[in-house]
């Protein structure tokens, strides 16, 4: 397990994704710092292992799953609103789900499945809950984006469907660039509410990502990562140091990698694209949020 002697009694963390990998030992840290933890999961037993995991580790049962499916927006919204009846603070905001799809797919929503699961799910997921983090200020939400946001040469706003072409890897590290440019529009919208938001790249973890495709890339995931990337305890370090480490309580709109501040791509910094994406992801929402509404 990761230690620190950073305390989070008498706080509530939300962890996406936290069935295993990065987002497990994120979450375990984090409760094993006194910290109320909640946790999302897909699949109700794969929850409920996680959540004794994190208690044993934790050593107190203060630990909660709600069910969530981020490729669904009606299954976000349910996920938010467990939350909301098990607290009303939420003090850290973890978005960690992440996928990569080898063949195209859509959601139920009928949005491309990478789009609707990477972006999507953390923009509709952090609006629901965002009366709740800013009612908990000083508070923090970090985005897990990826050094594949690199590969991304801007977001392909005209095929967003990619009925033009279609591959796993472009299209995963072009959603990895829009979750920076999602932390950069909602940062400059939080200026001054206490809540920071921050991206960061947790490194080639051998995490269980990737393993549900099929083919090469999946057997390539499912029996070689182990031997070639690192731990998801090495992985989840950056994660925690941003979610909680004193050193960054004033950063917003950065981004980290190895528990340092660090570069991103020049695409990732053209405030322009951020704006017509929050534009864009409003819209693919229904929402238009009375609380962030200003321009990027």
């Amino acid at each position: 397990m990761v230690r620190s002697s950073t305390r989070l009694s008498g706080m509530t963390v939300v962890v996406t994704g936290a069935t295993q990998g990065i987002g497990l030992v994120a979450a375990e840290a984090m409760a094993a710092m006194g910290a109320q933890t909640i946790i999302t999961a897909r699949d109700a037993a794969r929850g409920e292992k996680a959540r004794a995991h994190i208690v044993a580790a934790a050593g107190h049962d203060d630990v909660h799953v709600v069910d969530v499916g981020f490729a669904s927006m009606a299954s976000i919204r349910q996920g938010a609103a467990q939350v909301r009846g098990l607290t009303d603070r939420v003090h850290v905001l973890l978005n960690n789900v992440g996928a990569i799809f080898t063949e195209r797919a859509m959601s139920r929503d009928g949005l491309e499945l990478t789009f609707a699961t990477n972006h999507i799910g953390y923009f509709l997921w952090t609006h629901e809950l965002l009366d709740v983090v800013k009612g908990s200020a000083p508070a923090r939400i970090v985005n897990v984006s990826s050094l594949a946001h690199r590969a991304a040469s801007g977001v392909a706003f005209d095929d967003l469907e990619r009925r033009r072409g279609y591959s796993g890897i472009g299209v995963y590290g072009e959603t990895k660039l829009m979750n920076i440019l999602f932390t950069r529009a909602l940062a400059r919208r939080l200026d001054g509410t206490g809540v920071t938001v921050n991206a960061i790249h947790p490194g080639a973890i051998a995490s269980g990502f990737g393993t549900n495709n099929t083919g090469v890339f999946g057997f390539a995931t499912r029996h070689l990562g182990r031997f070639v990337l690192a731990t998801p305890e090495k992985g989840a370090r950056t994660s925690i140091y941003v979610c909680t480490s004193p050193d960054v309580a004033g950063t917003t709109g950065a981004y980290f990698a190895n528990c340092r501040r660090a570069k991103t791509s020049r695409v990732a910094e053209d405030d322009a694209a951020a704006a017509r994406l929050w534009e864009l992801s409003e819209t693919v929402c229904g929402i238009r949020s009375s609380a962030t509404n200003t321009a990027a």
